[in-house]
C-alpha cells in the first residue's frame, strides 16, 4: 500500500497548484461572464452571430475572433462555451470558439513565439485557425439534425430585442476584469509599491508547504505559496456561502448573498496582489494589475445596480449552476491527471517522438492529454522536450492538444453537449493534431513552404468537398431520419 502515498500526493499537489495558481484570476470571472450571457444576453443576439442560421463567412470568423481575445485555458473556457451554446450559438461555431480561444489566443501566441520562436507561433495560429474552423464545421454537418432541434426549442423562448448598452458595458466590465487578471503585459506588471513585514512565521510555514507540496516542473507541479494556501481557504469559505446564498438567489437576496459576494470580491483582490515569503518575513508588492482588479471589481457594483433585481437574481443563479456543473469536474479531472502523471515517464514520449513520425505525433497528443498543463504552463514544458530531443512536428501536435483534450474538460464537455458529441470531438481534435504536427515537422525537416500548403490544402478541399456532399445527404433525408 505504500505505492499509493505518492500517487494521491501527485493528485493533491496537481489539484492545489491548480486551483491557488490559475482559478482565481480567471476562472472564476469567467464563470460570472458566462452566467451574465446565460441571463442577461437576449437569445437572438447570440443567433444572430452564431446561430447555425447565421452565415458561415460571419459565425466561424465571430467565433474564432472572439477565441482570440480571451487569454484563457480549457478550463476556462468552457464555462463561456456554456453560455453561449445555452443561448442558441450553433454547435459549428461553438466547437470553434472552444477550440480556438485555448490554442491560439493572443497571450498563448505571444509567449510561444517568445519560448519557441515566431516560425512555431505563426504555425500554432495558421493551423489552428485552419484547423478550428474544420473542426467546427464538421461538428455542425455531422450534428445538424440534433442541432437544429435544439436551437429550434430555444428560438420559441427568444427576445425580439437586441442587447441593452447597459449589458453591453455590464458585460465589457467583466471581459475586461477577465483580462486584466491574467495577462501578462508590462503595464500590469509594473509594480507600483512595495514593503516588506518581519514575520519570523512565513518563512517556516513556506518550508512547511514545500515539503509537503514540492515544486516540480517536470509535472507542472508549482508548489503551495503562502498566499496560495490561504486563496484555497477563501474558496472553501465562498462555496460554503455560495450554498445557499447564491443557490438560492432566485427566491430572493439573503445574508449569505452578500457574503459571497463580498468574499469573492476580496478574493480576487487578494489574488492580484503579489506576495511571496522571504528569508525575514514576507514582501508585499501592489501591481497595476492589483489596482485594475480593484477598480473593476469596484466598478462592477453600481453597474449591477442599474438592472431590475430579478435581472441580477438570475444572472447570479445562472453563474452559480454553471459552478455546479463544471467545477466538480474540473477538480476532480485535475486529481485524476495528477496521479495519472505517477505512471508516465516524459522519457518514453521523448524516444516515441524523436521523429516526425506518425506515431510520434500521435504520441505528442496523448501526451497531451494526460500531462495537462494550465494555460502557458505548457509552453515552457514544451521548450523542455524540445531540448530533450522531442521533433518540432510531435512537439506542435502536443501543444495543440494539450489545451483542448485534458481529461477534465472532456468530462466537462461531455456534460454540456453530451458523450456522443464529446466523443466525436476528440477524435476530430486527436486527428487534427496529428496532421497539424506531420505538416509542421515536414516543414522543418526540409520540405518547402509550398509543398506544406498545397498538402494542408488538399486536406481541406477534401474536407470542403466532403462536408458538402454529406450536408447534401443530410438535407435530403426524412426530418425523422437521424
Amino acid at each position: 500500500m505504500d505505492f499509493l502515498g505518492p500517487i494521491l500526493q501527485s493528485g493533491i499537489a496537481s489539484l492545489v497548484s491548480y486551483l491557488a495558481a490559475h482559478v482565481l484570476l480567471c476562472l472564476v470571472p469567467a464563470f460570472f461572464v458566462a452566467g451574465a450571457l446565460s441571463a442577461l444576453v437576449p437569445q437572438a443576439s447570440v443567433v444572430r452571430f452564431l446561430g447555425p442560421g447565421a452565415s458561415k463567412w460571419v459565425a466561424y470568423p465571430a467565433a474564432a475572433g472572439a477565441g482570440s481575445l480571451l487569454a484563457v485555458c480549457s478550463c476556462t473556457v468552457q464555462p463561456l462555451f456554456a453560455g453561449i451554446y445555452k443561448q442558441g450559438a450553433g454547435l459549428g461555431p461553438a466547437m470553434t470558439f472552444m477550440f480556438f480561444a485555448p490554442a491560439a489566443n493572443i497571450l498563448a501566441l505571444s509567449y510561444t513565439g517568445v519560448a519557441l520562436g515566431g516560425e512555431f507561433a505563426f504555425a500554432r495560429l495558421v493551423l489552428s485557425l485552419v484547423f478550428g474552423v474544420g473542426i467546427g464545421m464538421i461538428m455542425a454537418v455531422l450534428f445538424y439534425r440534433d442541432d437544429l432541434e435544439r436551437t429550434t426549442q430555444t428560438a420559441t423562448f427568444q427576445d425580439s430585442g437586441g442587447m441593452s448598452r447597459l449589458t453591453i458595458v455590464f458585460l465589457l466590465a467583466l471581459v475586461a476584469l477577465l483580462i486584466g487578471g491574467t495577462l501578462k503585459l508590462t503595464p500590469l506588471t509594473t509594480q507600483l509599491w512595495s514593503t516588506d513585514f518581519a514575520w519570523s512565521w512565513a518563512p517556516q510555514a513556506q518550508a512547511t508547504l514545500d515539503r509537503w507540496l514540492p515544486v516540480d516542473e517536470l509535472r507542472g507541479d508549482e508548489g503551495l505559496s503562502l498566499q496560495g494556501a490561504v486563496l484555497i481557504g477563501l474558496l472553501v469559505l465562498i462555496g460554503m456561502a455560495s450554498m445557499q446564498g447564491l443557490g438560492k438567489v432566485d427566491e430572493g437576496f439573503n445574508r449569505l448573498t452578500w457574503t459571497s459576494l463580498g468574499l469573492i470580491a476580496l478574493t480576487l483582490v487578494f489574488a492580484a496582489v503579489g506576495i511571496r515569503t522571504t528569508t525575514e518575513g514576507l514582501h508585499l508588492a501592489l501591481t497595476a494589475r492589483s489596482v485594475a482588479v480593484a477598480v473593476l471589481t469596484t466598478a462592477l457594483v453600481p453597474l449591477a445596480r442599474r438592472f431590475d433585481a430579478w435581472d441580477v437574481q438570475q444572472w447570479l443563479w445562472e453563474t452559480w449552476r454553471f459552478v455546479k456543473q463544471i467545477f466538480p469536474l474540473l477538480v476532480a479531472g485535475v486529481f485524476i491527471v495528477g496521479m495519472i502523471r505517477v505512471f508516465i515517464q516524459p522519457a518514453w514520449v521523448q524516444a516515441v517522438a524523436g521523429q516526425n513520425t506518425l506515431l510520434g505525433n500521435m504520441a505528442g497528443v496523448v501526451f497531451g492529454v494526460f500531462m495537462y498543463f494550465p494555460t502557458l504552463v505548457e509552453v515552457p514544458v514544451a521548450k523542455m522536450l524540445l531540448s530533450l530531443g522531442m521533433h518540432p512536428g510531435p512537439l506542435l501536435a502536443y501543444i495543440m492538444a494539450d489545451p483542448e483534450l485534458s481529461l477534465q474538460s472532456m468530462l466537462i464537455t461531455a456534460s454540456i453537449i453530451g458523450r456522443r458529441k464529446t466523443a466525436t470531438y476528440v477524435a476530430l481534435v486527436a486527428v487534427f493534431a496529428t496532421a497539424a504536427g506531420l505538416a509542421y515537422g515536414a516543414w522543418t525537416d526540409g520540405r518547402s513552404v509550398w509543398e506544406v500548403a498545397l498538402s494542408v490544402a488538399a486536406l481541406g478541399l477534401i474536407l470542403m468537398a466532403s462536408l458538402r456532399t454529406l450536408n447534401r445527404r443530410r438535407l435530403q433525408e426524412p426530418v425523422g431520419m437521424t
